[in-house]
């Protein structure tokens, strides 16, 4: 099996990063995770925080950056990016007023191709990260999300699947890795189970239903780069939570290596 970076999603520490970024960003990097993905900045200047990352020895991974942010200054998101030394944008979701019709959604698709291409041109990667409605909705006779992606340039918008939300969605994560194989540099290692009405309900790695060797090795297989634990909703205070994931982590791969 080939060594992935072990990267965090932000978003989990949403509320300890509206208190304290910058002592976030150091707990992070104490409990052994080696990048990050952001989701907003803080309001931190893209300058001081590439000093507040090399200061703990993190790397920008990327950044989830907003699709209203997209379509506003594609430029200034790609810059700070860059300032910050990271490699991977990618769009985090689709509003529901945004998605109401096919055409909705191709008119996206070629937006997206063209972010893509503009941010290809500066050396970054663009990619879509999926929720579970990309695989309910359809485009024709396909899902939502092997038509974006066949509608759209390898070279030009990436995959970054959540394998969490792959499987709430009925199908099978490792399937799909395979499927995408070679266009997946970014994977959310995460975990779930449903609650007593059958809504999702996002667990600490290993304590859910996820088959997360299989997904690790299924990634190694497919040539992705970073596997980055997320969390949306976590059952203990979340920087326990990420602590308890990361050792999971060390425990059943790292430590495999």
């Amino acid at each position: 099996m080939r060594k992935m970076g072990i990267g965090l999603q932000l978003y989990t520490l949403r509320d300890e990063t509206e208190a304290d970024f910058k002592g976030t960003l150091r707990k992070v990097a104490e409990l052994g995770y080696e990048g990050v993905e952001f989701a907003g900045y803080g309001g931190i200047p893209a300058e001081e925080m590439k000093s507040l990352l090399d200061e703990h020895g993190l790397k920008a991974i990327g950044a989830h950056v907003g699709l209203h942010l997209l379509r506003e200054d594609l430029q200034k998101e790609i810059q700070y990016l860059k300032t910050i030394g990271a490699k991977y944008m990618m769009c985090p979701y689709v509003a529901p007023e945004d998605r109401e019709t096919e055409e909705d959604w191709k008119a996206l698709f070629s937006f997206l191709e063209e972010a893509g291409a503009e941010a290809a041109k500066q050396g970054m990667v663009f990619g879509y990260h999926n929720h579970a409605f990309e695989f309910t909705d359809q485009v024709g006779s396909e899902t939502v999300f092997d038509a974006m992606y066949a509608a759209t340039s390898p070279e030009y918008v990436q995959v970054e699947m959540d394998v969490c939300w792959v499987q709430f969605a009925g199908h099978d994560p490792i399937a799909y890795i395979n499927k995408y194989a070679g266009r997946l540099p970014l994977l959310h290692l995460k975990d779930f189970d449903k609650d007593a009405e059958g809504n999702i309900k996002t667990l600490e790695l290993s304590q859910g239903v996820v088959d997360l060797p299989a997904v690790i090795q299924a990634a190694s297989d497919a040539g992705t780069q970073w596997l980055i634990v997320e969390q949306d909703v976590c059952q203990n205070p979340p920087l326990q939570s990420i602590e308890n994931s990361m050792n999971w982590v060390k425990n059943n791969y790292l430590n495999q290596l």
